[in-house]
């Protein structure tokens, strides 16, 4: 079997890009680490580091999200993605004083059984895969507004008889003015590299710099989000096959405006009250990166919404990335002190 060929389409499966797509912008391993475990940033793009939240989850995106204020709060997420991908996980977090916190978490991404070939495209049979970590993250606060993280990651990898772990850290600032409602947030994500290899091959982790920016408006009850990823190169091009049929050309897309709008995620929130909010989100890279499957109006588009009842918070969210694909995200957080 040739665990290329299997890390290919183990990368396609989970992020739901075509291998064209991957070939392009030059990610193929360890994509997995970009999917959020919070339904309420999957809503608004699946990307925002700058999200000030009462749900623990949202610190995988940040570090320095987390706080003292999550000292004994558990959440645990759930999410039906593409074919017979399932991903889910939990994190806790503990207070340490009243300026610094600790959290524990993991996630799992299992993505069913698929078929094996060897290098001349002859059927072996049936494999599973799948990819997880174990992270430890802590945050202390510098000052009343800023406050820094970082999360430490153990990653396993496993398809067929290959195996492979590494180690990644996200190093995290963020500044939030409580009298204004704004928060503004740098991140570094995924440093690191492989422990163990697969085989003879070195395959790097998607490495990032992140910059995010949140603010309730004064009048009106919406929060409003931009956040900029893929900072570490500015050349994303990508397949543009036309409107699909066989009398198409397909192009490389790689214009000013398409790579600026490629590092970008929108996002735009109702919030009427600290325990309800409906969440809108726009991925751009995840709309053109479906440019060469039957995308449907809706692919780049997610929803989101929470509800605060009693002891327990629940999130839900979906998007459709093109016609054949519609993926659920659950994520329920509660405190287990209060019991």
């Amino acid at each position: 079997m040739d665990i290329r060929n299997v890390i290919l389409a183990t990368a396609t499966a989970i992020s739901g890009i075509p291998l064209t797509a991957h070939a392009v912008d030059g990610t193929t391993a360890y994509n997995f680490l970009n999917h959020t475990a919070s339904s309420h940033i999957y809503g608004l793009g699946g990307v925002n580091v700058s999200l000030v939240d009462d749900d623990i989850s949202t610190i995988d995106q940040n570090p320095a999200l987390l706080g003292p204020e999550f000292d004994g709060q558990l959440a645990v997420n759930y999410m039906k993605y593409v074919g017979e991908a399932n991903f889910a996980g939990a994190r806790y977090g503990f207070g340490a004083g009243e300026r610094s916190a600790w959290s524990v978490g993991m996630q799992y991404f299992g993505y069913g059984e698929m078929k094996g070939a060897d290098i001349s495209g002859n059927l072996t049979g049936t494999f599973s895969a799948k990819d997880m970590f174990l992270s430890v993250s802590y945050s202390h606060d510098i000052t009343d507004r800023l406050r820094g993280g970082i999360s430490l990651k153990g990653i396993y990898s496993a398809y067929d008889e290959y195996s492979a772990f590494a180690l990644a850290a996200d190093l995290g600032i963020n500044y939030y003015d409580d009298e204004r409602d704004m928060s503004l947030s740098l991140v570094a994500a995924n440093l690191g590299g492989q422990v163990k290899r697969f085989n003879e091959s070195y395959d790097r982790l998607p490495i990032d710099v992140r910059i995010g920016w949140s603010k309730m408006l004064a009048d009106v009850p919406l929060r409003l989000s931009v956040t900029a990823w893929n900072l570490t190169k500015w050349h994303l091009p990508y397949y543009d096959s036309g409107d699909g049929s066989e009398t198409s050309e397909t192009k490389i897309k790689d214009s000013f405006a398409s790579n600026l709008f490629r590092h970008l995620v929108f996002a735009v929130e109702y919030m009427p009250s600290d325990r309800f909010y409906i969440g809108l989100g726009y991925n751009y890279k995840t709309r053109t990166d479906m440019a060469t499957y039957q995308r449907s109006f809706l692919s780049g588009f997610s929803i989101g919404a929470g509800i605060n009842v009693k002891r327990f918070g629940i999130g839900v969210a979906m998007s459709q990335p093109h016609t054949g694909a519609t993926t659920f995200m659950l994520n329920l957080t509660t405190r287990l002190f209060q019991f």
